[in-house]
């Protein structure tokens, strides 16, 4: 993907790719503070017709309390967003921003440490959906 981020593919249904992947934070610790439909806001505010594509906030509240201990200025770069997205051949990606590279960005040890166990996580996350 990019050097900021991971992702698989799966041939779940958007639907069930979406199940999978919160079932699948949720086992890691993740909740998902937020939803957002980004198909329905295109279509709802430029009359857009897109294939499904969901962005969720993603926190670990224990790793979320370190990181703003360690830098309170932190709650910039969190939650960790993921995307669920339907492509044109009917598969779906599943992306991840990767935290060790955002949070690497800081230049504290301490942050750095944390992204670097976050995304531990993320990539048992999505290990657990690819297929």
């Amino acid at each position: 993907m990019t050097m900021y981020a991971f992702s698989t593919t799966t041939t779940r249904s958007f639907p069930a790719a979406l199940a999978k992947v919160t079932e699948a934070l949720k086992a890691e610790g993740f909740g998902v503070l937020t939803e957002i439909d980004v198909a329905a806001t295109f279509k709802a505010k430029l009359g857009i017709d897109s294939r499904p594509y969901k962005i969720l906030g993603a926190c670990n509240p224990q790793f979320a309390h370190q990181a703003i201990a360690a830098d309170p200025d932190i709650g910039l770069l969190l939650p960790c967003n993921v995307i669920v997205r339907e492509e044109t051949d009917g598969q779906v990606t599943v992306g991840f921003m990767d935290p060790a590279a955002v949070l690497g960005m800081v230049g504290n040890p301490q942050v750095t440490a944390l992204g670097e166990a976050v995304r531990a996580r993320l990539l048992r996350v999505r290990d657990s959906v690819a297929g």
